[in-house]
């Protein structure tokens, strides 16, 4: 199996990890928002702990979003640095499909569940969210949504669903149906290693030089409203 370095900065949370043949040998966290100081510093340290350079490693897999827009930029400019540097593939995995696999890998699925919905926090009471089978199947397409009580209502119809992810928290203050379930967690480097190891298999490679993030909302800059003189 492959040697992977495995990137995400879609959230407050900034996470490393290192895999071979499969498994994690090496994991770094911080939850500071130190993305920009702490990211490179992360892989560097990994690497040396383990005799290794970032040529030794097959691929370097980012987390492409959605989520914060400086986090998932300094994420993928990190990995951008490595591949070109290094010479490696450029491996992209989406952050609400890394939150899927911490559920599935962690054992996190309530009894008979029917979906997981992953949620990153998009501020006030809006989530980016999806749909995916306990399987880890995407039913339903990445997109921006308002939480009210009536939200993902024709999913708990069906039977029990697992909300997961930096949003998930806001949703058990309006969403009060039997069947919701609530994990809130941030996407970290370990759970990315399952779709990781898929895209390096089937080698879908991204284009170093033209890759950007899936940032669904565009960046917008705030002036601000204090008087400076």
């Amino acid at each position: 199996m492959a040697r992977l370095i495995l990137i995400e900065t879609s959230t407050s949370l900034c996470s490393t990890a290192l895999s071979q043949d499969g498994k994690i040998i090496s994991y770094k966290e911080n939850a500071d928002r130190s993305h920009a100081s702490l990211t490179a510093q992360f892989i560097s340290d990994m690497l040396e702990e383990h005799g290794l350079a970032a040529s030794d490693c097959d691929a370097v897999c980012v987390s492409m979003g959605p989520g914060s827009y400086t986090g998932l930029r300094v994420g993928v400019s990190t990995a951008k640095g490595l591949c070109f540097g290094a010479g490696k593939p450029l491996l992209a995995v989406g952050s609400l499909d890394v939150l899927v696999w911490n559920a599935i890998t962690n054992n996190r699925l309530p009894e008979g569940c029917k979906y997981i919905v992953p949620m990153i926090d998009a501020r006030r009471m809006e989530v980016y969210s999806a749909v995916f089978t306990p399987d880890g199947r995407q039913i339903r397409e990445t997109a921006p949504a308002i939480i009210d009580g009536s939200s993902f209502s024709d999913l708990l119809a069906e039977g029990p669903v697992l909300f997961i992810g930096d949003g998930a928290g806001k949703c058990a203050d309006v969403i009060s149906s039997p069947d919701a379930h609530f994990v809130t967690v941030c996407p970290d480097a370990a759970s990315m290693l399952r779709p990781a190891e898929t895209e390096y298999k089937e080698k879908r490679f991204k284009d170093v030089a033209y890759f950007e993030p899936f940032y669904l909302k565009d960046f917008v800059a705030t002036v601000s409203k204090k008087k400076l003189f």
